[in-house]
Order: C-alpha cells, then sequence, then structure tokens
C-alpha cells in the first residue's frame, strides 16, 4: 500500500544485508494451517481476513492478505520448533503480529504469529512446559498480552515506549510485566529496564524462550520517538543469549532505511557475541 509504513522493502533489504554475511542459512516460509490459528484467534476473526472483509485503518484489507498471514504465523511456527530442537532461529518475515488479539486486527497486525507459535509448541506432545515472551518493540503487544493473560505456563514481558500506540501496557499483572519507558529514552536507562526485566524471566524459569523483536525504538525510526542506537539492539541479543535458554525471534516492527542494520546488530550480540564497531551515521 503506497505510503504505509509497513513494506515489503523492510524485509527484502534486510534479507540482502544479511545473505551477504554468508553466515546464514536461509529457509523458506510455509503457511501455518488454519487450525494453528484457531488456537489463539476466533473463527470470526479468520473469516474476515479470508473475505477482506474488514476494515482497519492501518490494517488494510488487500488482495491475498490471508494467505500473506498465514505464510508469516507458518515461519514463525518454523522458527519456533528448530529453537525446540536446539537450533535458533529468526523468522524474518512480514505482516507482523504482535498487536493482533484474539478476536481485533490492528496495528498491522494480521495474525498474532508469535503466540500461534508458541500455542503450538504448548500443545505438542513433548513441547516446552513453561515459555516466557520477551516483547522489545517499541509498541506495547497488546494482542499478545490479551490472549495469554492468566496463563500459568506463559510469561510475557515488554518494554516499550509510553506514551506511543496503542495506549496499553502500563500495568503488570499475574503472568504479565509491563515496563513503560517514555519517549527520547536513551540507551543507558533502557539497557538498566531490560537487564531488571530478564531477572523475571529468570525467576519464572522457562524452557524457551520467545522473542518479539521489534527495532522501532531505534533514535531514527519515523513513527516513534526512541533514543536507541544500533549498537544497542546488539546488546539486547548479548542479554538474551546470556539466559542460556532455547530461544527464537520474530520480526515486529522497525520502519527506518536503517533496519537492516538493526536486524544485523541483533543477530551479531545474539549470535556471537559482539557489538558493531561501526558508526551510527
Amino acid at each position: 500500500m503506497p505510503g504505509h509504513p509497513e513494506s515489503p522493502r523492510r524485509v527484502l533489504a534486510s534479507a540482502e544485508l544479511l545473505k551477504q554475511k554468508k553466515r546464514h542459512e536461509f529457509i523458506p516460509a510455509k503457511p501455518c494451517v488454519e487450525a494453528d490459528a484457531l488456537r489463539v484467534h476466533s473463527k470470526r476473526l479468520l473469516e474476515d481476513l479470508r473475505g477482506e472483509k474488514f476494515e482497519e485503518p492501518d490494517t488494510p484489507s488487500l488482495p491475498g492478505i490471508f494467505s500473506h498471514a498465514l505464510r508469516s504465523a507458518g515461519a514463525a511456527i518454523q522458527a519456533a520448533e528448530l529453537a525446540w530442537k536446539g537450533e535458533a532461529a529468526f523468522s524474518l518475515m512480514r505482516p507482523p503480529g504482535h498487536h493482533a488479539t484474539k478476536d481485533q486486527m490492528m496495528g498491522f497486525c494480521y495474525l498474532n504469529n508469535i503466540a500461534i507459535a508458541v500455542a503450538r509448541l504448548l500443545e505438542a506432545k513433548d513441547g516446552p512446559k513453561r515459555v516466557a515472551i520477551v516483547d522489545f518493540d517499541c509498541h506495547h503487544g497488546n494482542g499478545t498480552q490479551d490472549i495469554f493473560y492468566k496463563h500459568e505456563r506463559v510469561m510475557y514481558l515488554s518494554l516499550h515506549q509510553y506514551p506511543c500506540y496503542p495506549g496499553t501496557g502500563l500495568e503488570s499483572a499475574f503472568n504479565v510485566h509491563n515496563y513503560p519507558v517514555g519517549p527520547h529514552t536513551e540507551e543507558k536507562y533502557y539497557l538498566e529496564v531490560f537487564d531488571k526485566a530478564l531477572g523475571e524471566v529468570r525467576k519464572f524459569k522457562p524452557d524457551l524462550l520467545a522473542v518479539s523483536a521489534g527495532f522501532d525504538a531505534y533514535r531514527r525510526d519515523p513513527i516513534t520517538q526512541m533514543g536507541l542506537e544500533i549498537g544497542t539492539f546488539a546488546k539486547l541479543g548479548q542479554r538474551l543469549a546470556a539466559l542460556k535458554l532455547r530461544m527464537f525471534a520474530v520480526l515486529e516492527g522497525g520502519y527506518s532505511a536503517r533496519l537492516p542494520k538493526c536486524i544485523d546488530a541483533f543477530l551479531d550480540g545474539w549470535e556471537l557475541g559482539v557489538v558493531p564497531k561501526e558508526a551510527d551515521e
């Protein structure tokens, strides 16, 4: 959709940069089946999505969007299954998902990719008993919180800008841990809060870590007002890797032209434990 921040260019440019590194294996995405989506979404939502019969100002009904959404959710499942087998995986797909609630598409999100993946593994006979979801997208993942609220086997943790869309995520309760930070928050304070949040993950003692990886807290993102550098995302990757858990990540937001650099930095921190030396120009 012309002028919309959510664009195929996000993924295409990121894939091109990562392929240049020649250390990543790319796996074609397979769509999930409807039964996977129905574990976390209502039948009405799927019917509306399939029929392209919905009106959301920032989540448009586009030709073929049902297939695209199933493929993005399927890629999250593939990443989760690889992680559970012991191989870290990152789902570089669009559309994103963490705003999609059980009954509503919103915020560029049609199906909640990470929720679909986690729910499928939790139902598997030999799957994880406890899963922690860490969401560092600049926007609160209200959909993921909605789907797993009070779920005894899932912990949801979000660090996000407030005030900011969708206006939720101010309170923590039961299995939900929210860490709102103000606009223009810079790296030092952000990492202090992130370290505090990861303490909750350690206490929960999950078998699997699922990450909603949004890169819109980057200081040059056009639709947010945060102050993180590209190297900050490498430091997030380092900290998540230090938990020494089976882990997968799913791409959420991030709309700067430097999104590929942000993703690359995150993967460097996660996989190699390094922070890129290049200046954030």
